[in-house]
C-alpha cells in the first residue's frame, strides 16, 4: 500500500495547467511581436519611439499590484477572508489604474506623432503590441471583478486556493509581460 502511494505522481490541477498551456502561447505571441520589431528596427527609415514617463508610473502600480495579489493570495489560505477582500479590492483597484495611465500614455505618444498609419517606426508596434497586453491585463480585471463578487457575496464554505493560485499567477505573469515590453522598448528607443 505505502509503495504505491509513493509510486504515484502528483498531477497538476486542470485549471493550472490549462493557464500554462495559455501563458506559453501568449509568451510566443509577444516574443514574435517583439522579434519583428528587432527585424524591422534594421531596415533604412525606421525610426524610434520616446517613451512616455508616465510608463513608469503604470510599471510600479503594475508591480505594486503584483504585490497585493500575492498578498491576497497568502491571507486567502491562511483564511483571513477580511484581509483578502481587502488586497483583492486593492489589486483591482491598481490594474484599472495602470489601464487609465495606459490610455494616458497612447495619448502621450499620439500627440508626439506617432500615428498608426504611415508611421515608418516603432509607433505601429506600440500600439499593437501595449493594445494587447491591455486586453490581458482587462482580462485579468473581470477575472478580478468575479472574484470580488464570490468573495463579498457568500460565506467561503470551502477554502479551495486554487481559483487564487490561478489567479495570482495570471496577474503575476501580466505584471512581468509589462515588465518585459517596458524595458524591451527603452533599450530599442
Amino acid at each position: 500500500m505505502a509503495e504505491a502511494v509513493s509510486t504515484q505522481r502528483k498531477k497538476i490541477h486542470p485549471h493550472k495547467f490549462t493557464l500554462w498551456v495559455g501563458i506559453g502561447s501568449i509568451i510566443m505571441m509577444f516574443a514574435g511581436l517583439t522579434s519583428a520589431y528587432i527585424v524591422k528596427g534594421s531596415l533604412p527609415g525606421f525610426s524610434s519611439v520616446q517613451m512616455p514617463k508616465i510608463f513608469y508610473y503604470s510599471t510600479a502600480v503594475m508591480l505594486l499590484s503584483s504585490f497585493t495579489m500575492q498578498w491576497g493570495l497568502k491571507s486567502f489560505k491562511e483564511r483571513g477572508m477580511q484581509q483578502y477582500r481587502r488586497l483583492l479590492t486593492v489589486t483591482m483597484m491598481l490594474g484599472i489604474i495602470f489601464i487609465v495611465l495606459q490610455i494616458t500614455g497612447f495619448s502621450q505618444l499620439w500627440n508626439a506623432g506617432n500615428k498608426l498609419a504611415g508611421s515608418a517606426g516603432a509607433g505601429q508596434f506600440l500600439y499593437v503590441i501595449f493594445s494587447l497586453h491591455a486586453v490581458h491585463v482587462l482580462g485579468g480585471i473581470i477575472a478580478l471583478i468575479v472574484m470580488f463578487i464570490k468573495a463579498f457575496s457568500a460565506r467561503i464554505r470551502n477554502y479551495n486556493s486554487v481559483p487564487v493560485e490561478v489567479m495570482s499567477t495570471y496577474w503575476h505573469f501580466v505584471d512581468l509581460l509589462w515588465v518585459y515590453l517596458f524595458v524591451f522598448f527603452l533599450f530599442k528607443s
